[in-house]
C-alpha cells in the first residue's frame, strides 16, 4: 500500500471529523475532512490511491447517496461506511452497492484503521490494474490491422490455417503475424496473450471480421 494515499472523511459531526483525522495522521496517513457529501463532491478530489470514509446518516445528501455517486464515477474510490446501531440494514445495502467495509458504532480505533488500510489496499490494486490496462491498450494500438485480425482469430480459437484461408494470405504470413502480435503485446505464450487481452477488456472490442477494432488508449 502506498503511504502517500489519501483518506477522505465525510461526516457532518465536527468532533468525529477531528478525531478521525487525528487518528489517521497518527497512523502516518493523509486525511482530509468534509462536512457534507456535497462538499466532498464539489471538491472533486483526485482519484486513487485513496478511499472515502462516510457516515450513512447525514443532513443533505446521505452516505448511501454519496456511495451511489462514487460508484458511477469512471474511477470509483473504495468506501468505508460508518453506521450507528440500528442502521445495519442500510449498511448491508451499502455493501451491495460496492462499499469496501462498514463499521458499526461504537467501533475500536484498531477496527477503523484496519478497515481504512483494507480500502487503501483495494485502491492500490485498482491503480495497478488500471496501469496494466493502459499499457496493454497502448500496445494494442501499435498492432496493424492484419495483426488485429490474427489476434481476433486467436481469441476465437481459430487455427492458423483457418485464419490464413479467411484472410486470403499464406500460412507463413499468419504465423509471422501471430509472432509479431505476441511480441508487441509482451506475451510469452498463448495463455498469456489471452489473459492479458481479456484482463484489459479488449476481447469485447476485437472482431475477426473488422480491421479497425479496439478502443483508443485512455488518458
Amino acid at each position: 500500500m502506498n503511504e502517500a494515499a489519501s483518506v477522505y472523511i465525510v461526516d457532518d459531526d465536527a468532533a468525529i471529523r477531528e478525531s478521525l483525522t487525528l487518528l489517521l495522521e497518527t497512523e502516518g496517513l493523509n486525511a482530509l475532512a468534509f462536512s457534507s457529501a456535497s462538499a466532498f463532491l464539489a471538491a472533486a478530489p483526485a482519484a486513487g490511491p485513496a478511499c472515502v470514509v462516510t457516515d450513512l446518516r447525514m443532513s443533505g445528501m446521505t452516505g448511501m447517496e454519496l456511495l451511489a455517486q462514487i460508484r458511477q464515477s469512471p474511477s470509483p474510490l473504495p468506501v468505508v461506511v460508518i453506521t450507528a446501531y440500528g442502521d445495519v440494514r442500510l449498511a448491508v445495502e451499502a455493501m451491495k452497492l460496492g462499499a469496501s467495509n462498514f463499521l458499526e458504532k461504537p467501533y475500536s480505533e484498531t477496527a477503523f484503521v484496519a478497515a481504512v488500510r483494507g480500502a487503501l489496499d483495494e485502491a492500490a490494486d485498482a491503480e495497478a490494474r488500471a496501469a496494466d490496462r493502459r499499457e496493454i491498450e497502448l500496445r494494442f494500438k501499435a498492432l496493424t490491422p492484419p495483426e488485429r485480425r490474427v489476434l481476433a482469430g486467436l481469441l476465437e480459437g481459430k487455427l492458423n490455417k483457418t485464419a490464413a484461408f479467411e484472410m486470403g494470405v499464406s500460412l507463413r504470413t499468419v504465423e509471422a503475424l501471430r509472432a509479431s502480435v505476441m511480441a508487441k503485446l509482451g506475451a510469452d505464450c498463448l495463455s498469456d496473450l489471452v489473459r492479458s487481452t481479456m484482463r484489459a477488456g479488449l476481447d469485447r472490442f476485437i472482431s475477426f471480421g473488422s480491421d479497425e477494432t479496439g478502443p483508443s488508449p485512455r488518458p
